[in-house]
């Protein structure tokens, strides 16, 4: 944990250096492609069009469109992945993400001493051994961090397929189905291992078994 957070620390600072004085490193390697495949290069000093309304004057130059509206947005939402990559932005403010990297190097060194972490086995076992031994309330936000890597990966695992059931049943042609009924379809696309087993008697009887319009008014 504790290489992964100075790797994904180190890649992030080298994006942010890279984000200030890379384009101009990126234009020449584009100018050269260009120039090896005879593509016309877009010249950065001339004004910035917006295709959708060429007539309407944006007053800025290509270059700046290129580097704020592209370049920089790109690596900006690069930046922001990575640190929201091992942590939860709202489980650790500032000050405890710095400090976090220096209790993980006193906690490897003191758990590689301690024979009673040697044999476990996963998160889980190293979470309950911390508990155990109280360690979890010397190193309290190794602990917590310990937590959120048992709980991220399913959390994200169903928010994903969450999503993925949506881009299924909320097509273009049912874009205008409510939420209750979009919320209830999703539940059987999910869910349809369970719902495999409800047999198509079953679901005629409870239809046959409700009120219609007429006798519930």
């Amino acid at each position: 944990m504790l290489n992964a957070i100075k790797l994904v620390k180190l890649t992030s600072e080298g994006l942010k250096s890279y984000r200030l004085e890379g384009f101009d490193s990126l234009l020449e390697d584009v100018t050269s492609f260009c120039a090896k495949y005879d593509i016309e290069v877009v010249d950065m000093k001339a004004e910035y069009f917006d295709p959708k309304n060429r007539r309407r004057k944006t007053g800025i130059t290509n270059r700046d469109h290129y580097v704020v509206n592209n370049f920089n947005t790109v690596l900006d939402m690069q930046i922001q992945e990575l640190g929201n990559l091992l942590l939860y932005p709202y489980d650790f403010d500032f000050d405890e993400k710095d400090k976090l990297i220096y209790e993980l190097g006193h906690y490897i060194a003191n758990v590689k001493e301690d024979k009673r972490f040697a044999n476990l086995n996963g998160v889980g076992d190293l979470a309950k051994m911390m508990v155990k031994t109280r360690l979890h309330i010397d190193y309290l936000l190794v602990y917590r961090l310990i937590k959120l890597s048992l709980v991220l990966p399913v959390a994200t695992a169903s928010v994903e397929r969450c999503f993925s059931s949506m881009k299924i049943v909320k097509t273009d042609l049912l874009n205008s189905m409510g939420d209750g009924y979009t919320n209830d379809s999703c539940i059987c696309y999910i869910e349809r291992e369970f719902l495999q087993q409800v047999s198509v008697e079953d679901v005629m009887q409870r239809f046959q078994k409700m009120k219609t319009r007429k006798e519930q008014l």
